[in-house]
């Protein structure tokens, strides 16, 4: 019986790890939330917003080429490696194909790993009611690791694995109540994130150019009462000159006479002004006393809805 897809399990921030003996450390992969769904017969990927990801991920075709189970829904990270380390812009360059044929040429010089890291259904029963520390242990009893297929590993010390996450660059650690079961669509403090930087998805409402090549973009997030308020600029970041052209011509057609940010940008005077249509992954130090990104850099252009862009 084909599965209805679930929003999955989301941790919240945290300034610090917490402490006590049944909580575990975890990574935090810097890649795509995607669920596995295999009822027996065939398979589907979901990413966290319910958007179906089957053909981008050919890796995980062959379920049982990696798992004994007969059935499964399991939950996990899709990466893509830049250097030794996960890299969204790379990950983001498989997500967003959208044909077999570029895929699969794609895929060769591209690979993905998915690291696994929780198990919602197994050979026709849901264990989402089992503690975590079960649920894991199901894990190992059914997933058979392959160079594309990886289950997360656990470590006592938070405190020690985000030092270890800072000095490697890495995006930080998820904390994880051993005991806790699994909400589908639930977020609450019984998993925790620690970044070691912060992100967030941003809408492009403006641009700047040089040599008529689009070299900056004004970004800018909703708020409660829908007005969508400037947040900061980013020219840097993973972004390369080819795909500083193709953007210049994307927001061509986008380009409107009204800034449309509800307070006055910083740079407004060279902006060009454009239809919040677009959106990207924006990596920054911290938020300034102004509401505005510190030393914001673009990790990668995102096909997510503008409205979903909202302060936390």
């Amino acid at each position: 019986m084909p599965f209805t897809p679930i929003a999955p399990f989301e941790p919240v921030s945290a300034d610090k790890p917490p402490n006590g003996d049944s909580w575990t450390a975890q990574i935090k992969w810097d890649g795509v939330r995607i669920l596995t769904y295999y009822d027996g017969s065939g398979i589907r990927l979901f990413n966290r917003r319910l958007n179906e990801r089957t053909l981008q991920y050919p890796e995980l075709q062959h379920v049982t080429t990696y798992s004994s189970a007969n059935s499964l829904i399991i939950d996990g990270e899709m990466i893509a490696l830049q250097d030794g380390k996960p890299s969204f812009h790379q990950i983001m360059k498989r997500d967003s194909l959208r044909t077999a044929a570029k895929i699969a040429a794609t895929r060769r010089n591209l690979p993905v790993a998915y690291m696994i890291f929780d198990i919602l259904y197994c050979n026709g029963e849901w264990v989402t009611g089992l503690s975590l520390r079960e649920r894991q242990l199901l894990l190992q009893n059914i997933i058979l690791p392959n160079e594309s297929i990886q289950l997360v590993q656990n470590f006592p010390s938070g405190d020690a694995l985000f030092q270890a996450a800072e000095a490697h660059g890495l995006e930080g650690i998820v904390m994880k109540d051993l005991n806790s079961i699994y909400v589908p669509g639930g977020k609450d403090k019984r998993w925790q994130k620690i970044k070691s930087y912060q992100d967030t998805v941003a809408v492009i409402g403006g641009a700047t150019f040089r040599h008529d090549i689009v070299n900056a973009v004004l970004l800018g997030l909703y708020n409660e009462q829908g007005q969508l308020l400037y947040i900061g600029h980013a020219g840097t970041g993973k972004l390369s000159v080819n795909d500083w052209r193709q953007l210049t011509e994307r927001i061509k057609p986008l380009i409107i006479p009204e800034c449309p940010f509800a307070n006055t940008p910083e740079r407004s005077k060279d902006a060009v002004w454009l239809a919040p249509r677009f959106t990207a992954k924006i990596r920054f130090l911290e938020w300034t006393e102004n509401g505005t990104m510190r030393q914001p850099s673009i990790q990668a252009l995102v096909d997510l809805p503008p409205q979903s862009c909202v302060f936390e």
